[in-house]
């Protein structure tokens, strides 16, 4: 079998079908994930105490590390993106070889990094987290959680840059497959560790570590295996090859920086939550998981976005570029619709899952449900678009599209107008304004820059 049998090239055969069937895998590896997360945090939170204050300290603990978490990670995380789109360009563009040297650099660079991410997160969680103004009746229990929580971050971010290349291939299913492993031993361990081992809000972070080592050991098992595949990992080959790289770099870390930023904002509003004391953050984080249901079909489509426009842009087929856009929309937008508003009639039924001897926490968990949940399709339409945008190549104008659209308005926002009437709603009713500024700019971008590379492409062609 020939290495181009060996990965799906999505520049022919039936548009719709192909996204949908790319899609779907992605969904249910998310929507596992959840599940996975949401057994944890009903755990946490009706386990991990002897008395109802207590578990509800625990659930605060967990959910007050989830924005530094994901600030002192993503930028790394975030350039495994950069080596999805490489490796899409390269399918298009029928360079085969060019994906081994994806492939190998990638997996090098994660691993020099993920140390140095791993070492501040270990490190100085107490410090950051008491600079955010976590409560100091959680930080005994949050700096046990995050220092065990990063002692998967290696595993974490390798799988990552893995995934993110199959996924690019057109492999889906077995990424959904290792995350589930993972996450079945997620569940277990928590089980033995909160309840078994009375740990808490440790016993946590000790199980989803575990559960990322799981993981990122069976996709490079895949990976090494898998000879006659372009994406086969030979560790005897791990080099950082300087062009790869800089592209790599050239598309990643614009996304990394962005996805920092939008961490910033996002540690902003924590400290703001965190403000209004222990029940909010109780509330907040019990729906935040709910959110991330809704977001599955955001999060597949937008994949789905930047692998079929990188692979398109590789083929130089705008045409069929503009339609892949299209639908992605469509079925992101149509998806996280039909997920928000069921999440919001059964919002007060699933919160007492998570919180149900609190009616402060569930009350302020049904204000951000309110706030922005019924109107979550906005996000996946700038999402998508984001995605386009990446797909092409133009990773530093999503960037800065989405940074002036979303995070200088939630700043702006969280500094000038949240302090006239503190609240949970007018904090949260600051989302989906962003996303209708972001979105619309995405697309006017996306309608530039194909206008651009068309001229630029026939113009190339002219002077051969």
């Amino acid at each position: 079998m020939t290495q181009a049998k060996k990965i799906r090239d999505f520049t022919e055969g039936p548009i719709l079908k192909n996204i949908i069937k790319f899609a779907i895998p992605l969904m249910i590896t998310g929507i596992m994930q959840l599940l996975f997360n949401t057994a944890d945090t009903i755990i946490v939170g009706r386990f991990g105490g002897d008395t109802p204050e207590a578990c509800e300290s625990a659930l605060a603990a967990v959910g007050s590390c989830g924005s530094l978490i994901n600030l002192l990670t993503i930028l790394f995380s975030n350039i495994s993106l950069g080596a999805g789109v490489c490796t899409a360009q390269d399918i298009g563009a029928k360079k085969y070889d060019e994906i081994g040297k994806t492939v190998h650099t990638s997996v090098l660079f994660c691993m020099i990094s993920s140390v140095f991410v791993t070492f501040i997160g270990f490190f100085f969680a107490r410090p950051l987290l008491t600079l955010m103004g976590t409560d100091p009746a959680v930080l005994d229990q949050a700096v046990p959680y995050m220092t065990a929580y990063f002692c998967g971050i290696p595993a974490s971010m390798l799988y990552n840059y893995c995934a993110s290349i199959l996924r690019s291939s057109g492999e889906t299913m077995r990424p959904m497959k290792y995350l589930f492993a993972g996450g079945i031993v997620n569940v277990v361990l928590n089980l033995i560790m909160v309840l078994v081992f009375r740990l808490g809000a440790l016993g946590v972070g000790i199980a989803t570590a575990a559960s990322f080592w799981i993981s990122c050991i069976l996709v490079l098992i895949h990976m090494v295996r898998a000879t006659d595949s372009p994406y086969h990992l030979d560790f005897r080959k791990l080099k950082i090859h300087g062009q790869k790289l800089k592209k790599i770099l050239q598309i990643g870390i614009p996304s990394g920086i962005q996805g920092t930023i939008f961490s910033v904002s996002h540690v902003l509003i924590q400290s703001s939550v965190n403000s209004l004391g222990t029940a909010a953050v109780a509330g907040n984080a019990a729906t935040a998981n709910l959110d991330g249901y809704v977001s599955q079909p955001i999060v597949a489509f937008y994949q789905a976005a930047v692998t079929f426009v990188g692979q398109h842009k590789g083929a130089q087929k705008y045409k069929r570029m503009k339609k892949c856009i299209l639908w992605c929309s469509i079925c992101a937008s149509v998806g996280s619709a039909i997920l928000g508003w069921a999440v919001v009639l059964l919002g007060p039924t699933l919160l007492k899952f998570y919180i149900p001897e609190n009616p402060a926490a569930l009350e302020a968990g049904l204000i951000r449900m309110y706030s922005f949940t019924t109107v979550y399709f906005l996000c996946g339409l700038m999402e998508v678009g984001s995605g386009a945008v990446r797909g092409l190549g133009r990773s530093t104008t999503s960037m800065v599209t989405s940074l002036l659209g979303s995070v200088v308005f939630r700043v702006i926002w969280i500094l000038w107008v949240f302090p006239i009437a503190p609240s949970i709603s007018l904090l949260f009713v600051s989302y989906p304004i962003s996303w209708i500024l972001t979105s619309t700019a995405h697309y006017i971008v996306i309608f530039v820059c194909i206008k651009r590379d068309i001229k630029n492409d026939e113009t190339k062609k002219l002077l051969q």
